[in-house]
């Protein structure tokens, strides 16, 4: 069944276009890679799913309801989880904090929030180590960590990941992989936005190019991975 269907007639800063005619389904429990060269449009998308994108003509459904329609702060109760570029996790808060933060929109469940938290403890241990520690004074790679359990305590049915593993240890890329495949074994569909194409196309069942703002190539990542245009331009083989 479909979870997402995004038709982008074009989507812009300012006046500068970004994206052009995209039209794409995700169903779910999908696991899905976005990637491209840098300026191709990746994150535009993800902000475009979100409500961060400021011009965006067309619809966006996620259920059945246009996400165009609301403002960003309401798209997260739709059960959209958006982990930015740049971790930007709240450095004078603790990891719990930031933690807890991520469930705002299940505040008046606690019970089903610590059940969350501690799945993330499990999923995380690091985080469980340091749940008392300013996020600031973390690792990047801990930092990682703190945003995706955010999203995820919001128990999201979409989880967008931007850039997961950029300027990261390849041990903390490891697990990072690691828990985009439990995560998506969980039932959430994802949408993982990745400069590291090897890494995304290793851990998502399906993925689509994208090229100065259009879709090029989509299909399965097993068979992308094996595509001489892929390996050519973006795995250098």
């Amino acid at each position: 069944m479909t979870l997402l269907h995004i038709q982008i007639a074009e989507a812009s800063y300012d006046t500068i276009p970004v994206l052009h005619d995209i039209d794409l389904q995700i169903n779910e429990g999908a696991f899905i890679a976005v990637i491209g060269a840098n300026t191709a449009g990746k994150s535009t998308l993800l902000k475009s799913i979100s409500g961060l994108m400021p011009n965006v003509k067309g619809t966006i459904s996620l259920s059945g309801e246009n996400l165009l329609h609301l403002p960003a702060h309401e798209i997260p109760a739709r059960g959209v989880a958006h982990v930015p570029e740049g971790r930007h996790v709240f450095p004078f808060m603790s990891v719990e904090e930031n933690l807890w933060l991520g469930g705002y929109c299940r505040r008046h469940n606690e019970t089903a929030l610590r059940a969350t938290l501690e799945k993330i403890y499990v999923m995380f241990p690091r985080l469980a180590e340091r749940s008392k520690q300013l996020a600031g004074t973390l690792s990047g790679g801990e930092q990682q960590m703190v945003a995706i359990g955010r999203a995820l305590m919001g128990d999201p049915k979409l989880l967008l990941l931007d850039e997961p593993s950029h300027g990261l240890a390849p041990k903390i890329v490891q697990e990072l992989h690691d828990a985009f495949l439990e995560i998506h074994q969980s039932g959430v569909t994802t949408l993982l936005v990745e400069q590291n194409t090897k890494l995304a196309l290793s851990v998502a069942s399906e993925a689509f190019v994208l090229q100065a703002g259009h879709v090029v190539l989509q299909g399965k990542s097993s068979d992308l991975l094996h595509d001489p245009r892929i390996r050519e331009a973006y795995l250098g083989i």
